[in-house]
């Protein structure tokens, strides 16, 4: 039977006695396509922090790719297969987007300090090697064509999929998407529906998003869980998801009957 990448049970995060994530279970599939939504402040951003290894939790227990996780070992679960982006893009802007792709491949490089000082035989294979394995990601993302270009003279869109790009750099065997469509138009966020299937289908890999674009959720996710003011209030298939009664009422307050059975989320 096929584990979970990702396990958590019964976490729970407190900031000077104020819980913010309360009893989070969550167990995420190899190639599972999850979202967690919710309203703001729902607790969100503090889960996905606990996710990456940025906040220790205050109870419960949470396994990523079969390892128990620690607060501040994030560079340890990057080599254990985990990779994220940022609601704000973290580019290097004043590197180009080939540099940028290349930085995120420097944990896996096999050449010693000595050779790298030196310049020895294996350190400019290794180079070799790790540019060619960024110009196949940039072309797999449609952005080869600026390999030489800066990462900041991009537009927005194509900065985003940079961003997904350098993670993907990582090898990942889950990555997170931290409301990836925000500040998008219509159509940089169907664009970025279309990166995020191809990624799913060429990388093979889990993905958890955060997300408030309910299109791209409803358009991609097989799963959702939706958190508010740090609980779980629902899990379930999308649909089923975004008119629970439950969800809509966290969403939009206390909504008439016929507004329900409409499903005002969609």
């Amino acid at each position: 039977m096929t584990e979970p990448i990702l396990k958590t049970k019964n976490i729970c995060m407190s900031f000077d006695g104020l819980k913010a994530v309360t009893d989070f279970t969550l167990e995420i599939m190899p190639n599972e396509l999850v979202g967690l939504i919710g309203p703001n402040g729902a607790g969100k951003t503090t889960t996905f922090n606990i996710l990456t290894g940025v906040y220790a939790p205050t109870e419960g227990e949470y396994i990523f790719n079969g390892e128990k996780v620690k607060e501040g070992e994030t560079y340890k679960l990057v080599r254990n297969g985990m990779a994220r982006t940022f609601q704000n893009i973290r580019l290097f802007k004043n590197l180009t987007v080939l540099q940028n792709v290349l930085v995120a491949q420097n944990f896996n490089m096999k050449y010693g300090f000595l050779s790298g000082t030196l310049r020895f035989p294996r350190f400019w294979k290794e180079e070799r090697l790790a540019e060619e394995k960024a110009l196949d990601l940039l072309e797999i993302f449609e952005l080869k064509e600026f390999a030489h270009y800066k990462a900041g003279s991009l537009p927005y869109g194509e900065q985003r999929k940079l961003e997904i790009a350098r993670a993907m750099a990582t090898n990942p065997k889950l990555l997170l998407l931290d409301e990836p469509a925000a500040g998008m138009n219509p159509n940089e966020t169907e664009e970025l529906m279309e990166t995020i299937k191809l990624i799913r289908e060429k990388f093979d890999i889990a993905i958890l998003l955060i997300e408030h674009d309910m299109n791209l959720v409803l358009g991609i996710c097989e799963r959702l869980l939706v958190l508010d003011h740090g609980n779980l209030i629902a899990e379930g298939e999308p649909k089923e998801v975004v008119n629970n009664k439950a969800v809509i009422t966290a969403y939009l307050g206390e909504v008439e009957e016929d507004d329900e059975e409409e499903g005002v989320l969609e």
